[in-house]
């Protein structure tokens, strides 16, 4: 496959501005005078009286130092299943060629993205979704590219979306793909990967279930009564707001595309069918029935059979799905979709290529699981820093002894804080450290650092003295030196 070209600054783009879109940084478009969101009620106070507004843009977050720590968590999860799993992590920038979401099947995310024309007359979009820089990257790559491939990221995306509990105008999604395999063996390894993450932050089949379906089982229901492969990706696109619109609202939609009420009326029977049995009643004999057989036999050998439900109501909401679709949902019914994905063999030549490459992939959002696992009083404690130890120099002239004993604590891949302003009082010193959470305090003393010795206090429970001497005479001899309150002297050679 030749380089992807880059787009010609004269070229003109035919992406719709969307309504709710902001046209200019710090403006929304609003044709229909529509209420807009605020901030906060203090904007136009704070603007009178010469003060920055403190909040973050509507529908974005900012990361103060516990919100990065379960960050942090939640992706070290991401990826100590994507290592797990033999997949390889990348990355591409944020900001790309407008026209590569431009797609024409009445997406909604066409319709929310962050996008505009820069100062060389390049029309550029915040990425909405990662797929299609992937595909972008495998078009780049060509025939260079060893095939399958098996590769994750984390990317940042934008959507100016309506704000809801677990929905925002950015999130991180964990994403994993699977390219060059067009057989179930590739659904099914991200099925099992994503079962992995669940159970990894704690949750079970009864928590979550993941609903299965093939948008071949509604191609061949429609096929036979005039629907074509142009019209059947927008017939898609509808049947996922179904949970989203009033009928009503639907059923115009379905009329925009002068579907027949025959067709609607097949549409609706398809959607209700909710397991393999009533499958096979809808479409005896068909392919897809294998399809699905072996994906629930490989998921038998998995151990994850009890977390997937066939339902034929799910299509996904892209327009570029060809094949199985999945959709994580929340059993008890009060979440929105915790992660979704599907196959897309045909995306490459959306994008002018010659020749398809078989895929599958997901998304795996962190604001909806995030919340998700609030409920389910899952997430650890993320209010205390993780520090093992602070080092606490007696007075300024040992400031320089000090930094020795952080030097080398750090040095064994400790988290050491040194305090930098003296306390008028011990005790004052070891609150602090009690309250920023770290495990031991290291004083550095007059006295004990003369005989070339340091105390360490435990401050928590189970806290251990790294380091503490080896052979048994010299560590009872630094016991009966200094020993009480769960404190010893160590030596500075043994810390």
């Amino acid at each position: 496959m030749s380089e992807q070209t880059p787009i010609e600054k004269d070229q003109n783009v035919p992406v719709e501005t969307p309504k709710a879109v902001p046209a200019q940084q710090g403006k929304a478009a609003n044709p229909n005078n529509e209420k807009k969101n605020t901030n906060t009620s203090k904007m136009g106070r704070n603007k009178k009286k010469g003060i920055i507004e403190t909040e973050p843009v509507v529908g974005t977050r900012d990361f103060f130092p516990q919100d990065m720590r379960l960050r942090n968590w939640l992706f070290g999860h991401f990826r100590e299943v994507a290592r797990s799993f033999a997949f390889q992590e990348y990355d591409a920038p944020v900001l790309e060629f407008a026209e590569l979401y431009q797609r024409k099947s009445g997406e909604e995310i066409t319709q929310q993205m962050y996008h505009f024309t820069d100062k060389d007359d390049y029309h550029l979009s915040l990425r909405p979704e990662m797929t299609p820089s992937l595909a972008r990257m495998v078009l780049k790559m060509g025939r260079r590219m060893l095939m399958p491939i098996r590769w994750f990221s984390i990317p940042q995306c934008w959507r100016h979306e309506d704000i809801k509990r677990g929905r925002k105008r950015e999130h991180y999604q964990w994403n994993m793909d699977i390219w060059g395999v067009s057989s179930i063996t590739a659904e099914i390894e991200l099925l099992a990967a994503m079962v992995a993450l669940f159970k990894r932050v704690g949750l079970t089949s009864k928590d979550v279930g993941i609903k299965v379906n093939s948008r071949q089982v509604l191609h061949d229901v429609l096929k036979p009564l005039g629907i074509t492969d142009e019209n059947f990706a927008p017939v898609c696109v509808i049947v996922d707001k179904l949970e989203k619109l009033p009928m009503e609202e639907v059923n115009k939609q379905f009329q925009s595309l002068n579907l027949s009420d025959k067709i609607i009326d097949a549409i609706t029977k398809t959607l209700s069918v909710k397991s393999l049995a009533d499958l096979k009643d809808l479409l005896p004999g068909a392919p897809v029935i294998e399809q699905m057989q072996q994906l629930w036999t490989l998921a038998a050998a998995y151990e994850i059979e009890d977390w997937l439900v066939f339902d034929a109501s799910v299509v996904r909401g892209l327009a570029y799905y060809t094949g199985i679709v999945f959709e994580a949902f929340d059993r008890g019914g009060t979440m929105r979709a915790i992660a979704g994905g599907g196959r897309y063999d045909r995306l490459l030549s959306i994008y002018g290529s010659k020749q398809d490459i078989a895929a599958c992939g997901f998304g795996f959002g962190d604001c909806v699981i995030v919340e998700f696992l609030k409920d389910k009083g899952l997430l650890p404690n993320f209010d205390v820093p993780e520090i093992d130890d602070i080092v606490i120099p007696f007075s300024e002239e040992l400031r320089p002894a000090a930094c020795q004993v952080a030097a080398k604590l750090r040095s064994q891949g400790r988290r050491v804080d040194i305090q930098l302003m003296n306390k008028k009082k011990l005790t004052d010193t070891y609150t602090y450290a009690d309250r920023v959470g770290a495990q031991r305090a290291v004083l550095v003393a007059p006295d004990e650092w003369s005989r070339g010795l340091v105390r360490v206090k435990l401050l928590r429970e189970g806290a251990k003295e790294k380091g503490a001497k080896t052979e048994k005479d010299n560590e009872a001899e630094a016991a009966k030196e200094g020993a009480s309150d769960n404190q010893v002297d160590i030596l500075f050679a043994d810390l």
